[in-house]
């Protein structure tokens, strides 16, 4: 008779048991950190709710007792506000340009169109500009543009900023104009073209180089010297006492 013992069949069944694995702790909420953040930045002491009472406090505070941050992100926004600006400023002028350059060329060159005083100057310069513009990117029409665009500016802002690059532009200007009438002018008329040239360049010099002068400019303003007329009278020593005789004062004086 086989004794009922399953001790060992136990045993053995036991030892296929899967073992459990530990539980996965519980995971937090989706942004939780950042939700956490939020909130502690925006107590009493934290980094929004000081940037915030920053904000409040910039109109009363004034550009220059404002936070540095506030002030930094100004400068920031008005540069780039400046930049875009002179950006699109830019762009409007060379297209402007572009167009200018691009109708020159109906301007005829080496051709007798200007008539009076003004073509004595004017013909040499066509003249001289048509016959040296040759093989150039740019046509001889361009160049004649440029030539006048120059003069006018060369006028217009020497008379009214008085700087001193400008001016140089315009004297430059005036020695290459005579230049030009004195190479593209015949031999006879030369000498009185070149000089009506000289004239013309004078004459609106006045008011491109208006204010010039070779006196030498003092540095600052003289000293203001301020005369007060003041009488010291010298304070006199005071007078010695009168000597008195011993019995002078005496009631029983003889």
């Amino acid at each position: 008779m086989q004794p009922n013992d399953n001790t060992g069949k136990n045993r053995q069944e036991l030892t296929y048991l899967p073992v459990p694995f530990p539980k996965a702790p519980p995971k937090e909420p989706r942004f939780a950190a950042l939700r956490t953040w939020w909130n502690q930045a925006w107590e009493e002491g934290g980094v929004l709710n000081a940037m915030w009472e920053d904000i409040l406090s910039a109109p009363e505070d004034g550009l220059r007792y404002m936070a540095p941050w506030i002030r930094a992100v100004l400068t920031v926004a008005g540069l780039s506000f400046v930049l875009l600006m002179a950006q699109a400023a830019g762009e409007v002028i060379l297209q402007t340009l572009r167009q200018l350059l691009t109708a020159v060329p109906k301007v005829q060159v080496g051709v007798d169109t200007s008539s009076g005083v003004f073509a004595v100057v004017d013909q040499p310069v066509r003249t001289y500009i048509a016959q040296h513009a040759v093989g150039l990117p740019v046509a001889a029409s361009t160049v004649y543009t440029l030539w006048l665009l120059t003069g006018i500016v060369g006028l217009v802002l020497g008379f009214l900023s008085r700087n001193n690059g400008v001016r140089a532009m315009w004297a430059g200007h005036g020695a290459a104009t005579v230049w030009m009438v004195w190479t593209a002018t015949p031999d006879t008329s030369r000498p009185v073209t070149a000089a009506l040239t000289v004239l013309a360049w004078t004459f609106l010099s006045a008011f491109a180089m208006r204010g010039l002068t070779l006196r030498r400019r003092v540095v600052g303003r003289p000293a203001k010297v301020t005369v007060k007329p003041e009488i010291h009278v010298p304070v006199q020593p005071p007078a010695p006492a009168a000597e008195q005789h011993p019995h002078s004062s005496c009631p029983f004086r003889d």
